[in-house]
C-alpha cells in the first residue's frame, strides 16, 4: 500500500473515531437529561404528595348535621356515628389553634360528613390576660347565640379567618353581628344574644369546668378516643390516616 493511500486510510480511521466519540458524547447527554428528567418528575410528584398531605383542600359538600350541646360542646356527626370521637380544644383568640383550622379543618369536616368520625368541638377561653381574655370570650359567646347548623360553621370558620393580632382589641360587638348575619344566623334574636353577650357567664364557666375536668393545658388539644394528638393533628394527609386506623 502506497503513503497516500495509507494516509487516506488512517483518515478513515480518525474520522470514524471522532464520529463515535461524537455518538457516545451524544448518547451520555441524552442518558444523563433522561435521569434529570425523571428526578424533576419525581421531586415534582412527591412535593404533590406532600402538598396534598400538608393542607386540606376546600370541603364543598353538605356538612355532617351540627348540634350544640346543652353543656356548651358543639358535635359534628352524621346520623349514628358514634366512633371515633375527634375532641378539639380551641380558642379563637389562638394563633396555635388558627394553623390548626387553617391545616386540617376542611378534612375534618370531609371525614364527619363521610360518616368516618364523630367530631366533638369544645370552644373556651384558655387565656386569663386581657385583651386576649375579653376577645376569646365575645368570640365564643357570639358562637353560642346559634343554635347549629351550617351558620354555626359559617361563623366558628369566620372567627378564625377574624382572629385578631394578639395583645390587640377585636373580636367587637357590631363585628359579629354582622359576620353572624352573614353566616346566616336569625336577625334581631342573635343580635340581640350577641350585643348583651347573653351566654357570655356560661362561656366561662364552661371553660374554668373543661380546662379543670379534661385537664387542658393549652390549645389547640386535639383528642382521638381520648388519646392526645401530636403534630399529626396539623398535617391532614397523617390525620385523616390516623383517624382511618381508630375507625378500623
Amino acid at each position: 500500500m502506497g503513503k497516500s493511500a495509507r494516509d487516506s486510510a488512517r483518515e478513515r480511521v480518525r474520522a470514524e473515531r471522532e464520529r463515535e466519540e461524537k455518538r457516545a458524547r451524544r448518547n451520555r447527554r441524552i442518558v444523563v437529561s433522561s435521569v434529570v428528567l425523571a428526578a424533576v418528575v419525581l421531586v415534582g410528584l412527591f412535593s404533590l404528595v406532600q402538598y396534598n398531605r400538608n393542607f386540606s383542600a376546600k370541603f364543598t359538600g353538605t356538612l355532617a348535621p351540627i348540634t350544640v350541646q346543652p353543656d356548651g360542646t358543639v358535635v359534628m356527626a352524621k346520623p349514628g356515628v358514634q366512633k371515633p370521637v375527634l375532641d378539639i380544644y380551641e380558642d379563637f383568640q389562638c394563633p396555635a389553634c388558627k394553623t390548626l383550622e387553617d391545616a386540617s379543618g376542611e378534612t375534618v369536616k370531609e371525614l364527619a360528613a363521610q360518616g368516618k368520625v364523630k367530631v366533638v368541638y369544645h370552644p373556651i377561653t384558655i387565656f386569663q390576660q386581657d385583651p386576649l381574655k375579653s376577645n376569646s370570650v365575645r368570640a365564643a359567646s357570639a358562637l353560642r347565640c346559634v343554635p347549629g347548623g351550617t351558620p354555626w360553621m359559617n361563623l366558628h370558620d369566620r372567627l378564625f379567618a377574624e382572629q385578631p393580632t394578639e395583645g390587640k382589641n377585636g373580636f367587637e360587638l357590631a363585628d359579629l353581628v354582622a359576620w353572624g348575619k352573614e353566616a346566616g344566623a336569625a336577625g334581631a334574636d342573635y343580635e340581640s344574644c350577641v350585643k348583651n353577650q347573653t351566654h357570655a357567664p356560661a362561656h366561662i364557666k364552661f371553660s374554668e369546668d373543661t380546662v379543670a375536668g379534661s385537664k387542658i393545658e393549652g390549645t389547640p388539644t386535639v383528642r382521638l378516643n381520648g388519646k392526645e394528638l401530636g403534630n399529626e393533628a396539623f398535617v391532614p394527609g397523617d390525620l385523616k390516616e390516623t383517624i382511618m386506623n381508630a375507625a378500623k
